[in-house]
């Protein structure tokens, strides 16, 4: 099939935040493959205009629940790009068995299902929330893990099953992610930079809900699409890894994080609620592992990066166009509640028939 890649590669949840970098990234690198993307659905319409419908870099796009998957799926698949979860903290705290049935018992059934169709390279986005409360030392990848939420809970789950049946014919690579940030085809402003860039553009005030004290390590997504592209291709032998996906330099609390956009967009003011409780989720990471184990260029963009990129894009869109109403429709949580009264969702996040 050329470009360097016997068979095609399949995205789950290519419809999300990330899916659209990651197709993009993959086409320009393989313009010949066979990349199909499946997806349920739930964001396809939240595209951050102005913008073409990504997917048109697709061969194939597959509407289906992961929850549902048919073997067929995966003919002339050599690669799996896993990216389909609910997606945060709060989906996860609003909608517990559905996070837990999607994020991991379903996935377990679609990766037993690849593996027995002969998918040689299975591609899991984990994520740093696994670590939890875990202090002010940075986390590498022998440190205990303490999942605090359903969603982090997940990722844990998932990357144990994924251990047991990885072998040879099987290998699995389980990208533990820093906090997404950065523009994309369908940006969420459910994160905390993007967020912040958005508060700062439209209000001139950055809002920090916590005491600021907690820790995140942040990754810009078109990062995160470099590191799931080097994940394909990596040439250690190991059948099983478990790695921590970020940069060192990219550990902020989130008070610092705050004064960065101020910096960097005038004539913002930060307000921090200094009697707040304090957040649990607090945990710095080590990302040396991944440092020596991928070619030192793979990881390019800083967080200043991610702040002019999405600075620029908020910029160029009108007003009208993004007002209130419009930015709740990037926000996962908003759009799903949304969907499931309006009667197109039942309570288990199943499209209605």
């Amino acid at each position: 099939m050329g470009d360097g890649l016997e068979k095609g590669i399949l995205i789950t949840g290519n419809m999300g935040y990330i899916g659209p970098v990651v197709v993009s990234e993959l086409r320009a690198l393989y313009p010949s493959a066979y990349i199909c993307g499946l997806d349920t659905g739930f964001f396809a319409h939240c595209l951050t205009p102005p913008t073409r419908i990504p997917e048109i870099q697709l061969n194939k796009q597959y509407f289906q629940d992961i929850r549902s998957v048919e073997p067929e799926i995966f003919t002339g698949i050599d690669t799996v790009i896993h990216l389909a979860a609910i997606s945060n903290d709060p989906i996860g705290n609003a909608f517990s068995g559905p996070t837990e049935d999607i994020n991991y018992f379903s996935s377990v059934s679609f990766a037993k299902a690849a593996k027995n169709a002969r998918v040689k390279n299975f591609i899991f986005a984990s994520s740093c929330s696994i670590y939890g409360a875990g202090g002010d030392e940075p986390k590498t990848e022998n440190d205990k893990l303490d999942p605090l939420t359903t969603y982090a809970h997940s990722k844990v789950n998932l990357e144990r099953e994924l251990q047991k049946i990885s072998d040879e014919s099987f290998k699995v690579t389980c990208l533990r992610f820093a906090t997404a940030c950065g523009w994309t085809k369908r940006t969420r402003f459910d994160l905390v930079l993007n967020d912040f860039v958005l508060m700062a553009v439209k209000n001139n005030r950055i809002q920090v809900l916590s005491d600021g004290s907690p820790w995140r390590p942040l990754i810009h997504v078109k990062d995160m699409a470099a590191a799931l592209i080097w994940a394909i291709s990596r040439e250690d032998k190991d059948s099983f890894l478990a790695i921590n996906a970020g940069r060192n330099d990219c550990n902020f609390q989130i008070r610092d994080l705050a004064n960065l956009v101020a910096k960097m967009i005038l004539n913002t003011e930060v307000q921090i609620a200094r009697n707040a409780a304090p957040d649990k989720r607090s945990y710095r990471v080590d990302f040396s592992l991944f440092e020596r184990m991928a070619p030192s260029n793979t990881l390019k963009f800083s967080i200043e990066d991610a702040i002019l990129d999405l600075y620029e894009n908020i910029k160029k869109i009108n007003s009208d166009t993004l007002g209130l109403g419009s930015v709740l429709s990037y926000t996962r949580l908003v759009e799903l509640k949304k969907l499931k009264e309006n009667g197109l969702l039942d309570s288990s996040l199943l499209w209605a028939r």
